[in-house]
């Protein structure tokens, strides 16, 4: 390993997702471990532009492995966005001598990074979002916790609409993906599950939550992903409407970004922020840390963006002329994997809905 550095930054920035505080430790244990300082940057790009920095030490990361949120918190920042914005931050880093940063976030966030590597600040992406939708990693830090933690509050509400004979519709957090939905679904045996990705038949559900009630079940889940924008409340009321059985709604909301991480969102994250170090220590920039089955690797953040607009379907006009025949057809055979995968999963979670 050659040390390139005296000094990095670290920062979190979109939402706050548990398993940040553990990268972050991990950050600056590994890097003082290789006699190279940590600057803390408070409140992601808004705090590196404003100049909210900090030196921080082995003492300043003791015994917040297990702790949630961020303690580096985390804004948004339109201003980052603007070339004065972005001039700010580079001179914020001259400033206290930040030659790399280890940023720790979402889509959002690993931009942001390749705006700053391409000025001659090196930055290395972790990948932290609960909501386990960067298509480039199979894994995102506070995904696991945050299905532990609605897990929990649905199974809650089973006790409740068992007792009473009810159906509850319950919409959890995701944006607009599916896997919180699916995975939460699955594990806590939704007759239902309802995610933007996949068409949903209606009718079908009415008559399986029919047969159901003539064999004598008393209760009914219906878990919406967030990404169906409103239609967990309309699904609700036509529920009740075509079927007679009481139907409550029920918004997890913001509840699910917090609390301890897990054991699985820990270890992750302590791996995922000494790769990142390690990659600033060899030279490297521009790139993002992925979770490939159990295997920790780093992309090119900018493929790794393309990868993921592709699986989005959110390709913009001239995006792949950089890259080459193979490495096009590689991104496609990926994103129609992980669309395969998901759809098989959702289709075994129905298959035992009932």
């Amino acid at each position: 390993m050659v040390q390139q550095f005296k000094r990095i930054g670290v920062l979190t920035s979109g939402g706050d997702a548990p398993g940040m505080n553990a990268a972050v430790r991990a950050v600056v244990r590994q890097a003082r471990d290789h006699d190279v300082e940590v600057m803390a940057i408070y409140e992601g790009y808004k705090g590196l532009i404003e100049g909210n920095v900090r030196l921080f030490d082995m003492r300043d990361v003791s015994n917040i492995i297990n702790h949630g949120g961020t303690i580096l918190y985390s804004a948004r920042s339109p201003e980052f966005k603007t070339e004065e914005g972005m001039q700010k931050a580079i001179d914020t880093c001259k400033k206290h001598g930040i030659e790399g940063i280890v940023t720790i976030g979402g889509d959002g966030t690993f931009r942001g990074a390749t705006d700053l590597s391409r000025r001659g600040i090196p930055c290395i992406g972790v990948p932290g979002t609960i909501d386990n939708d960067i298509a480039s990693t199979d894994y995102t830090i506070g995904y696991d916790t945050a299905m532990n933690t609605a897990i929990q509050m649905v199974d809650r509400l089973r006790d409740t609409c068992e007792s009473h004979f009810r159906c509850n519709v319950v919409e959890i957090m995701g944006r607009n993906s599916g896997y919180i939905a699916l995975n939460v679904g699955l594990a806590t045996g939704a007759a239902q599950i309802v995610v933007n990705e996949l068409p949903f038949d209606e009718e079908r559900m009415y008559d399986e939550i029919l047969i159901g009630k003539k064999r004598g079940k008393r209760h009914y889940i219906i878990m919406v992903s967030e990404g169906m924008q409103g239609y967990a409340e309309k699904l609700t009321e036509n529920i009740q409407l075509h079927t007679g059985v009481e139907t409550r709604f029920t918004r997890l909301g913001h509840v699910v970004r917090g609390g301890s991480p897990t054991l699985r969102d820990r270890v992750i994250a302590s791996r995922m922020g000494i790769a990142a170090v390690n990659l600033l220590l060899e030279g490297r920039s521009n790139m993002v840390i992925c979770m490939h089955g159990e295997d920790i690797e780093a992309l090119d953040i900018e493929y790794a963006l393309t990868i993921d607009h592709m699986y989005k379907g959110k390709i913009k006009e001239g995006e792949l002329e950089r890259y080459s025949i193979d490495d096009i057809q590689s991104m496609r055979h990926y994103c129609a994997k992980k669309a395969a995968d998901f759809k098989t999963l959702y289709n075994q979670a129905l298959d035992i809905s009932q």
